[in-house]
């Protein structure tokens, strides 16, 4: 599992747009065998913010198709590869093994989308963020929340990582 958690920041997005460039301010953080975990329901915004930071681990054209069938794509990042999963089809944990996260996770970068499927099977070293639709009569956009476990549990230390 992962070391305490210590710092939790909480921000709202008005635009995909928006969401999309945070994306690639967290990917411009990233170390080899850091994982992403993105949480929250159908059409939240996970593909989006996880399309900016592999962008921005990659190159601004980089085709970045949602891996739902595939269940993950692979890219060749600036400094290191990176992999981007969605477990949503995912019929157990163990599965995960096959597709190659502890390799990915040796050599680069993972971004995860649906990580509640891993059980307790999370990578130590992970940002999760919760994304949230709006709740009704608040205006369009995402709520999102990111808590740092293991080597990213300081992730925003100091300056507002939002910022």
């Amino acid at each position: 599992m992962g070391h305490a958690l210590t710092m939790t920041f909480e921000r709202w997005f008005d635009t995909a747009e928006a969401l999309a460039a945070f994306g690639g301010a967290i990917g411009a953080r990233l170390a080899r065998g850091e994982a992403i975990c993105l949480y929250g329901p159908l059409g939240a915004g996970k593909s989006t913010l996880a399309r900016g930071l592999i962008r921005a681990l990659t190159s601004l054209d980089e085709e970045v198709p949602s891996p739902t069938f595939t269940l993950v794509q692979l890219y060749a990042g600036h400094d290191f590869p990176l992999a981007h999963f969605d477990l949503y089809r995912l019929k157990a944990a163990e599965e995960v093994y096959e597709l190659g996260l502890d390799e990915v996770l040796n050599e680069g970068v993972a971004v995860i989308e649906w990580p509640e499927r891993l059980g307790d099977a999370l990578p130590a070293d992970r940002l999760a963020i919760e994304i949230a639709l709006p709740a009704d009569g608040e205006p369009d956009g995402r709520r999102m929340r990111l808590t740092g476990h293991g080597r990213l549990r300081d992730f925003g230390k100091g300056p507002d990582p939002f910022e």
